[in-house]
C-alpha cells in the first residue's frame, strides 16, 4: 500500500452494530458493547490468509452459533479448486504494495455465482477475534469468509443456526442430500405429511457412499445430547474427515470414522478416545497410525457409536476440477446439466399437493432424456427470511422446527409420457414414475433415477395450496438431456365476488428493432405493441374499481426485464396516459386495478429499456353490470376484436412481412 492512501471501508456493511445484529434475539446481542473492529495487521504482526502448515488452517468456532457453516468451510480445504472459486487466489494481502484493505469472495445463489466484496475489519473482543478463526492465530481466511457470508445474509446474527446442506450448496454450487440416522418406528414418523422432513429422509448405509467416500463432503449432526458427547448440548454439527475398515486382532473388521469438532477441542468419551478399550482390539501398529492422524479437535469412533449417537448425516456430491458433479450412488460423472427458475403464485400456479384439486395448476417442466442414463433432478426453493423475534430460544428448544420459518414444504413428482400431447388430468391420476415422496420443509429436495429415453413431465409443488415461493429446477445427468418449461395459459386475475366481470387474455412480444420501444423516456415508446379495449358499462363506474390488468413476461426469474404499462384514452402518440403501472419492475408480472369512465382505451406494455426482447401475456378484466350481460357471443366478439386489432398493428409495423 502506498503511504497515506486510505484503506477501503465498506459503506454497505459498516463496522457497527447493524452488521452484527438483526434484531438482537441471539446471545451475541450481549457482546455489542464489547466489540471493536480491527484489521488483521492490528491483531497480529504477520497476518496471512493461510498458514504454511495447512493443518493449522482448519476452522475453530468462536462465539457465533454457525457450526453448520464451518463444517462446509472444512470441505473447501480438501478441494483447492472449490476454494479458489469462493476465494479467488492472488488477491493482494497485508504487506503487498497492492493491498487496499478489501477482499472478494463468491457465493452460489439461486443458480449463479454472486461476488461479495468486504473490507478486512473484523469483530474482536480484547483484540482477539470473537467469532470464527483458524487454529493458527495469524491465518484469517475463515474469519474473512465468515464476514463475507454474514454480509450476504445481512448480519452475523443471521448465521446463528442453520443447515450444513445450505452452506455446502452456497460454497460449491453443487448438490447435497440428507439422511437420518434415527429410529423410524414411532407412530408420529409413520403418519404421511405429519412430519414430512422426518418421513422423507432415508436411513443411511455408509456402504452406499464407498465409491466416493474420499471425495464427497460428509457432516453429522445431533439434535440432543448423545450419550458419548454430553458436552455438545442441543443442536451441533461436526465434520466426518474420513472413514476406513480396520482389521482387528480377532480377524474381523471394524469401521472407524474420524470426526472433527468445529469447536477445536475433543468432546467425546467413547471407546476410541485416548487409551480407550477400542484400541486393544487392533494391532499396536494400526493403533499408532490412526492415533497419529488425529489433529486438535478430532476423535475416532466406530460405526456403532456413530449410528447410535448422531441423528443426521449430510452428504455433498463430489465436484470435479471441470465442475461436473459425480454421483454418490454410482461414482459416475454427471457431465450434462440444466437449470430453470420458476415460481408458485397464489391463484394461477400454486396448486398445492396431489391431495389438492388445484394440483394440476402447479408449474410444469419437460425433461427430455435422449439416451438412457443416470439422472438427478433437484428442486431448490428460495429462502424466505424469518422474523427473528424469539428465534434463538426456539433454536434451543427444537432446531428442526425452525426450517418451517424459512421454507415451504415442497416435493417433486415425475411422470413418463409417450408423447408431448396428452390428457393432463388422466396422466395425474396415474402414479408418478419417480418422486421425492412426502413434502419436506427443506430448501432442496432431490429425485434420483436411471431413466430410459423419452419425455418426462416434472411438477414441483408446495404442500399447502396458495403457498408462494420462487424456486430453481436443476438437472444433472450422465447422458444428454434437455429441460424446458411447459407454457401455461395466462394467469387469471383475482376478482371480487360482487358483480360480473368480463375476462380477456391475449399474448404479445417485444421484438428488438421492431416492437421493443422501451418506456416513455424514449422516443421509440410508440413502437411498443398496442391493445385497444372499451369500457361500456356506465353503471360499473359507481362500484369503484372496474378494470384490472396484469402484464406477465415469459422469462426466467434469473433474467427478468423491468416491465410496466400505460393506459391511454386515445393514441399514445399525443396524449398523456390516464393510468399507469410504473415504475417498471424486475418481476414476472405487474398488476393495476383502476376505475375508468366509459370510452375507448389502449394498453401499451413496455420494458424500461428499448430493444429488450421477450414474450408476454396480458390479462384484462372489466366489471360489467348484470343487466348488460346478454350473451357469450358478445364476449367472443370482444376477444376477437382485440386480437384482430393487435395482429393488424403488428403486421403494419412489420411492413406486411410475416414469420
Amino acid at each position: 500500500m502506498r503511504n497515506g492512501e486510505a484503506l477501503f471501508e465498506d459503506p454497505d456493511y459498516p463496522s457497527e452494530d447493524a452488521s452484527l445484529l438483526c434484531d438482537g434475539s441471539t446471545p451475541i446481542a450481549r457482546l455489542q458493547e464489547e466489540v471493536t473492529w480491527l484489521r488483521p495487521q492490528e491483531i497480529c504482526q504477520t497476518p496471512a490468509l493461510f498458514p504454511d502448515n495447512i493443518n493449522l488452517a482448519h476452522v475453530k468456532q468462536g462465539l457465533l452459533g454457525d457450526c453448520w457453516f464451518l463444517c462446509a468451510c472444512t470441505f473447501l480445504l480438501k478441494n483447492k479448486h472449490l476454494l479458489n472459486k469462493v476465494l479467488p487466489p492472488d488477491q493482494p494481502q497485508w504487506g503487498d504494495s497492492r493491498y487496499r484493505g478489501s477482499f472478494k469472495f463468491s457465493f452460489w445463489q439461486q443458480g449463479h455465482w454472486t461476488e461479495v466484496t468486504i473490507d478486512d475489519r473484523l469483530p474482536c473482543i480484547n483484540s482477539t477475534l470473537c467469532f470464527s478463526r483458524c487454529h493458527s492465530p495469524s491465518a484469517f481466511w475463515v474469519a474473512l469468509l465468515e464476514k463475507a457470508y454474514a454480509k450476504l445474509h445481512g448480519s452475523y446474527e443471521r448465521l446463528w443456526a442453520g443447515q450444513v446442506s445450505e452452506a455446502l450448496v452456497d460454497l460449491t454450487g453443487g448438490l447435497v442430500e440428507r439422511w437420518s440416522l434415527g429410529d423410524f418406528g414411532s407412530e408420529e414418523e409413520q403418519r404421511p405429511e405429519q412430519d414430512s422432513d422426518q418421513v422423507r429422509r432415508r436411513r443411511l448405509d455408509l456402504n452406499l457412499l464407498h465409491p466416493v467416500k474420499d471425495q464427497c463432503a460428509v457432516s453429522c449432526s445431533t439434535q440432543s445430547s448423545p450419550g458419548g458427547a454430553s458436552e455438545l448440548g442441543q443442536y451441533h454439527a461436526l465434520t466426518v474427515m474420513e472413514w476406513l475398515d480396520v482389521m482387528t486382532v480377532s480377524g474381523s473388521e471394524v469401521r472407524l470414522l474420524r470426526i472433527r469438532n468445529p469447536w477445536g477441542r475433543c468432546c467425546w468419551g467413547g471407546a476410541w478416545i485416548g487409551s480407550g478399550a477400542g484400541w486393544s482390539s487392533v494391532s499396536p501398529v494400526t493403533a499408532v497410525d490412526l492415533q497419529s492422524r488425529v489433529a486438535e479437535g478430532e476423535f475416532w469412533l466406530d460405526e456403532t457409536e456413530f449410528l447410535s449417537h448422531f441423528d443426521d448425516v449430510t452428504v455433498g456430491y463430489p465436484i470435479s476440477d471441470e465442475g461436473h458433479l459425480k454421483s454418490i450412488y454410482t461414482g459416475n460423472l454427471l457431465t450434462h446439466s440444466h437449470q430453470l427458475a420458476g415460481r408458485w403464485m397464489k391463484g394461477p400456479c400454486a396448486g398445492g399437493s396431489r391431495n389438492s384439486s388445484g394440483y394440476s395448476s402447479n408449474p410444469k417442466f419437460w425433461l427430455k432424456v435422449c439416451e438412457r442414463g443416470e439422472v438427478l433432478v433437484s428442486l431448490l426453493q428460495h429462502r424466505k427470511w424469518r422474523n427473528t423475534e424469539k428465534y434463538a430460544q426456539t433454536l434451543l428448544e427444537d432446531s428442526k422446527n425452525t426450517k418451517h420459518q424459512h421454507y415451504q414444504a415442497i416435493a417433486l413428482h415425475m411422470w413418463k409420457v409417450e408423447k408431448k400431447r396428452f390428457n393432463l388430468s388422466r396422466m395425474l391420476n396415474k402414479p408418478p414414475c419417480a418422486s421425492t415422496h412426502c413434502h419436506a420443509y427443506e430448501r432442496e429436495v432431490v429425485l434420483h433415477g436411471d431413466l430410459e429415453p423419452g419425455y418426462y413431465l416434472l411438477i414441483p409443488s408446495t404442500y399447502q395450496p396458495g403457498a408462494e415461493a420462487r424456486f430453481l429446477i436443476r438437472v444433472f445427468s450422465s447422458s444428454s438431456t434437455s429441460l424446458s418449461a411447459l407454457k401455461s395459459p395466462a394467469p387469471s386475475l383475482p376478482l371480487t365476488t360482487d358483480g360480473e366481470w368480463e375476462n380477456t387474455s391475449f399474448s404479445g412480444s417485444w421484438v428488438e428493432g421492431r416492437t421493443a420501444g422501451g418506456s416513455r423516456n424514449f422516443l421509440s415508446h410508440r413502437q411498443n405493441p398496442r391493445f385497444p379495449f372499451t369500457v361500456c358499462d356506465e353503471s360499473a363506474v359507481t362500484s369503484g374499481v372496474n378494470v384490472r390488468i396484469t402484464l406477465r413476461q415469459s422469462r426466467p426469474d434469473t433474467d427478468l426485464h423491468p416491465i410496466g404499462f400505460h393506459i391511454y384514452k386515445t393514441s399514445p402518440r399525443d396524449d398523456d396516459p390516464v393510468a399507469s403501472c410504473v415504475p417498471h419492475c424486475y418481476t414476472q408480472d405487474v398488476t393495476l386495478a383502476c376505475c375508468l369512465p366509459p370510452g375507448a382505451y389502449t394498453i401499451v406494455p413496455s420494458t424500461y429499456q428499448p430493444d429488450c426482447s421477450a414474450s408476454f401475456t396480458l390479462s384484462l378484466a372489466r366489471r360489467i353490470h348484470r343487466k348488460v350481460v346478454k350473451s357469450q357471443e358478445r364476449l367472443g366478439r370482444a376477444i376477437q376484436e382485440v386480437k384482430n386489432s393487435y395482429f393488424t398493428s403488428v403486421l403494419a409495423s412489420e411492413d406486411g412481412s410475416t414469420e
